[in-house]
This record gives structure tokens, C-alpha cells and sequence, in this order.
């Protein structure tokens, strides 16, 4: 099995979003989409106006790919993208 590190980007839908809440609806979707990924390394990115994106990076099967991220409906986030993906060293 080769492996892949992805960092997924998530932007809300507004300043006012509980992004602790969205954290949380966010690893969930992520386990139930790809099972058990480990750890979920998680960052917030300031973006303008007191909006801040919240940024994922964890480790999947290869094999599982991401076409699938674009087109997750998670509730607050206005858009969710993938914006690294490549092969984890091993």
C-alpha cells in the first residue's frame, strides 16, 4: 500500500462560523471518507477580514485518491479543496 499526505483547505462560510464546531464536523468527514487516517495535523490560516481558513493535512491510501473532497457538503463551510497532495516517504 503506498501512501499520500493531503492537506485539505476549508473556508467558512463567515467570520461568525464555530470553527472549533467545523473542526470537528471536518476530521469526522474525513474519517468517515477515508477510515482510520491517524492523526489529523490541523492549522488556521488568517485569510482577510477576520476570516480564517482551516487547514487539514493527514495520511490516506494512495489508492483512495481525493476526487472525491471537492464535492463534500460539510454545514459552515463554504468551500473545501484540496491543495497538496503527493507521496508519503516511507
Amino acid at each position: 500500500m503506498v501512501q499520500a499526505g493531503v492537506t485539505i483547505k476549508v473556508m467558512p462560510k463567515g467570520v461568525e462560523v464555530d470553527r472549533v464546531a467545523l473542526k470537528g464536523k471536518m476530521e469526522e468527514k474525513i474519517n468517515s471518507a477515508y477510515g482510520d487516517v491517524g492523526e489529523i495535523r490541523f492549522e488556521e490560516e488568517p485569510v482577510a477580514f477576520g476570516l480564517v481558513a482551516l487547514k487539514f493535512t493527514f495520511i490516506i491510501d494512495e489508492a483512495k485518491g481525493t476526487d472525491m473532497v471537492e464535492d463534500w457538503e460539510v454545514e459552515d463551510a463554504s468551500d473545501i479543496s484540496v491543495i497538496d497532495f503527493r507521496r508519503a516517504l516511507g
